[in-house]
């Protein structure tokens, strides 16, 4: 089993954004950071989603079984319904990659429970942040 968990960091809505991916398979734990030079909190969720999900589709056998988890109520709903009114593009972007796994199971955690992305995406976000 692998389980994936995903958060965003942004400074100002829209901001610069830091993702943070935590991934835990076979006892090891990877831990990925990106940023975007400007993004609302939600279009951030869907960014580290959908960057963790590629990193999955190119280092893991599609057969194994992810455990998907997000603070993002928008995020995890949206995957749920396979709907989401304002950002469409990035659900069909994200669906098609967790389409190649046999199973995803999509789960909401309070923000308590995702503190390693969510400690992630902060430091992604701090690498972007001008220095005073």
């Amino acid at each position: 089993m692998i389980s994936i968990y995903t958060d965003a960091a942004t400074k100002g809505n829209p901001g610069p954004t830091g993702l943070g991916i935590l991934i835990v398979a076979n006892k090891k734990q990877t831990q990925l950071t990106a940023t975007l030079h400007s993004a609302s909190n939600h279009e951030g969720e869907f960014a580290a989603a959908i960057n963790g999900f590629q990193y999955l589709v190119t280092h893991f056998d599609h057969q194994e079984l992810v455990m998907f988890n997000t603070d993002s109520r928008l995020l995890s709903d949206a995957v749920s319904k396979r709907y989401a009114k304002h950002f469409d593009r990035q659900l069909t972007t994200l669906l098609k990659l967790m389409d190649q796994f046999a199973t995803v199971i999509t789960r909401w955690v309070p923000e308590k429970e995702n503190h390693g992305a969510h400690h992630l995406s902060n430091q992604a976000l701090h690498q972007i942040e001008p220095r005073p």
